[in-house]
């Protein structure tokens, strides 16, 4: 316990699935947790439950892919704890479908949400974490970045972009005190990793249980991932930057 004692912590995507596991995760470690999310989720209920069970953590509503909004967010989230020192950009969302006819606007939509949204959101939390003397950032990346999967042309292009802005950040910011790595989940046990099987499985895609087990032995729990970014977000990983965990039970070495 107290891993992130003294840090604030910002993670984008809070509110649910492996989002949420961290922000849990994070104030039980000592951190001081800015939820941002959508004003649809349950980011309040969630600062709440936070709160009431004895950590600190604050609701911020922003759209990602929104500079406006992101920036308002962030000056919030700071105005109530204090610099941030940590960063997760965890915010993203899935698409799949046939290449063929994916769409401009479906294009457009997940590299705004999975791509701009962690430019839009780092750009607006870097200068303070500077000025604060540095800072861990962690961005979710995925099997997808580095394991083609039919269908998700569009999706692991977008998880590509996420493992290299990571590695492009730590070696800008090394000599700064800024350190940025990316935790890569295989098949979560989660509302959007569920709805990924159900997608990839509605085109054919071989994704069923025993598919599954046979690629990473079951589904990943959201809390394992939340685990791994504790890891990047900590002291004790003072020494690692630039890298890419995988959390998938050797799916990505086989």
């Amino acid at each position: 316990m107290g891993r992130l004692n003294g840090k604030v912590a910002l993670i984008t995507g809070g509110a649910g699935g492996c989002g949420l596991a961290a922000s849990e995760l994070f104030a039980a470690e000592g951190a001081k947790v800015i939820i941002l999310d959508l004003p649809s989720s349950d980011g309040e209920r969630v600062a709440g439950q936070i709160n009431e069970h004895g950590g600190q953590a604050c609701f911020v509503a922003a759209d990602v892919s929104n500079a406006e909004q992101v920036k308002r967010a962030v000056a919030e989230g700071q105005a109530h704890f204090g610099p941030i020192t940590v960063l997760m950009n965890h915010a993203g969302t899935i698409a799949a479908g046939p290449f063929l006819e994916t769409t401009e606007a479906q294009w457009d939509r997940l590299m705004s949400i999975n791509v701009k949204g962690m430019f839009l959101v780092t750009q607006a939390v870097l200068p303070g974490m500077l000025e604060a003397g540095g800072g861990s950032i962690v961005c979710t990346s995925s099997i997808s970045a580095v394991a083609g999967t039919p269908m998700e042309v569009l999706y692991c292009t977008t998880k590509g972009a996420c493992h290299m802005f990571a590695r492009a950040l730590a070696v800008e910011y090394r000599d700064r005190n800024i350190r940025s790595n990316a935790v890569c989940p295989g098949f979560i046990a989660t509302a959007h990793g569920q709805r990924e099987i159900e997608l990839l499985g509605g085109f054919g895609v071989a994704v069923g249980e025993s598919d599954i087990r046979a690629m990473q032995g079951r589904l990943c729990e959201p809390k394992e991932v939340a685990q791994a970014a504790l890891f990047l977000a900590s002291d004790e990983s003072s020494f690692v930057n630039g890298t890419h965990l995988f959390v998938d039970n050797g799916y990505t070495a086989l």
